[in-house]
């Protein structure tokens, strides 16, 4: 995954090559940016990537290289998604400011009954904001609220690490290919952009096959408080599982197909999640609770576009 990412850089600085080839390479890095994402940085910053902690530590840093920053990365997917998954207003990963609506609790616009059309085309801007703005919003607010995934919180230590990646990361990003290409910024900042176009696409369709489907809905705190469901319980009613019979599928996206399984269990690793889905399916039906999932990434993507038609449309009144 990391030379998905790396090759096709080194080889846009080192050696000529025409438009098209140079836009080969850009997906090329941005199929790498996802799967070093899912395989490598979403396994170690829950410590399942490896049984020793620095290792995951400092593959969990990989998450600066790719725009992202550990401490807000652990506080919106490992303390927020994954303990209210699926909660209205506490669970961070739905909420997409307004403009796509993935929850039944939010409030409905006229421009949402059009959302089956354009929200694959804005699922693709998710890394880019974490580049540019999301990390410099989430990272007062956290603080602000004494929000920590682990540990102590040191606020100065947070601002210092998350203003020096930056930094570290526009110059090896934007900087340093600028000064070494012959080639205008604006060129360079169309390849930045696929790149980040591609992975974040990935990213983002994953995350919605897994929580925002037909089968699934957000379910708002008053009405988690009235069903009283246990933790686990509310994991098997918020997930889904998607392609699990795709080795290439479950291969490239770090076992995250296997959506229950790793909500579950997620500080174990993804490559156990096969032989895991087996249990879990048991137990849920012995307790006749359901086991959400979709045989092919087809049906997973027409359950979440039927989901999406379904909450575009405006609600009734009464």
């Amino acid at each position: 995954m990391f030379s998905l990412l790396f090759v096709p850089y080194f080889l846009l600085l080192l050696v000529p090559m025409n438009t098209i080839m140079q836009i080969i390479m850009c997906v090329i890095m941005g199929l790498g940016m996802a799967g070093v994402g899912m395989n490598v940085m979403h396994d170690s910053n829950h410590g399942s990537f490896s049984s020793k902690w620095w290792v995951n530590q400092l593959l969990g840093n990989s998450i600066y290289i790719l725009a992202g920053n550990v401490y807000n990365w652990k506080v919106q997917h490992n303390l927020l998604h994954h303990t209210y998954t699926n909660i209205e207003g506490v669970d961070e990963d739905i909420d997409i400011q307004g403009v796509i609506r993935l929850s039944k609790h939010a409030k409905w616009k006229p421009f949402h009954k059009y959302q089956k059309v354009y929200a694959f085309f804005l699922y693709g801007l998710l890394t880019i904001q974490w580049a540019l703005v999301v990390d410099f919003r989430q990272t007062p607010k956290y603080i602000k609220h004494g929000l920590s995934a682990e540990g102590e919180l040191n606020p100065k230590k947070e601002w210092a690490l998350l203003i020096m990646t930056k930094i570290v990361y526009y110059l090896f990003w934007l900087v340093l290919p600028m000064l070494v290409l012959p080639i205008t910024w604006y060129v360079w900042f169309i390849g930045f952009f696929i790149m980040h176009y591609v992975a974040g696409f990935i990213l983002s369709v994953v995350f919605q096959l897994a929580h925002i489907t037909d089968s699934v809905e957000v379910i708002s705190p008053e009405e988690l408080e009235k069903e009283e469901r246990s933790w686990a319980a509310h994991q098997l009613l918020e997930t889904a599982n998607f392609a699990t019979k795709n080795k290439f599928v479950s291969f490239f996206l770090g076992g995250l197909n296997f959506q229950i399984e790793h909500h579950i269990f997620p500080t174990i690793s993804h490559v156990h999640y096969k032989d895991l889905a087996k249990i879990v399916k048991k137990t849920a039906s012995e307790f006749q609770l359901p086991y959400y999932e979709y045989e092919t990434m087809k049906e997973a993507l027409s359950a979440h576009i039927n989901q999406l038609i379904i909450l575009g449309k405006q609600p009734q009144l009464g």
